[in-house]
């Protein structure tokens, strides 16, 4: 008997023409949403727990070999690592498995043909565009918090140096 498992798509795997192209044993499921975490773009989309926020899913039945190309696309496990999470799926609970981006890349808005591939996949699964784009507003909010804090580091170091006489 061959083994099937629920994959949860949060980004570019939303697109189903791209998805049937690398997966072609792979069915829709459904949609759903992923309870606890935020969309955010290191380049491409990951997902990060952050409490009150969800993030809209498509889940999708894939085979072993569906796996694989997954597996050889998402870079895993450099870039991306498997996590099994559990959601709501016509009213029960169930396990998917999801790529996470592991710790490394910086934080950084999509380019326009990777955010175009993502917003094909939300209109198609019926999810609101606003949400993809405040990802992405987000994502640029959370790249200047991380520059102000640098500069604050940065002066604050300076006036040590100063106030001691290094330089």
């Amino acid at each position: 008997m061959i083994k099937t498992r629920y994959y949860l798509a949060y980004g570019s795997n939303l697109n189903r023409p791209q998805m049937s192209y690398r997966c072609p044993w792979a069915r829709v499921a459904g949609a759903s949403e992923l309870k606890g975490y935020e969309l955010i773009f290191r380049g491409v989309a990951t997902v990060e727990p952050k409490e009150g926020s969800s993030v809209p899913v498509l889940l999708w039945k894939i085979m072993p070999q569906d796996e694989r190309a997954l597996d050889f696309y998402e870079g895993y496990p450099r870039l991306y690592r498997k996590e099994m999470v559990e959601v709501e799926l016509k009213g029960r609970t169930i396990t998917a498995m999801a790529y996470v981006m592991n710790e490394g890349p910086s934080l950084c808005p999509p380019n326009k043909h990777y955010y175009d591939v993502i917003r094909e996949g939300y209109k198609a699964a019926g999810f609101d565009v606003n949400i993809l784009d405040k990802a992405v507003a987000r994502t640029t909010d959370l790249i200047y918090q991380e520059k102000l804090k640098a500069q604050e580091a940065f002066s604050d170091a300076s006036a040590f140096e100063n106030r001691f006489g290094y330089s």
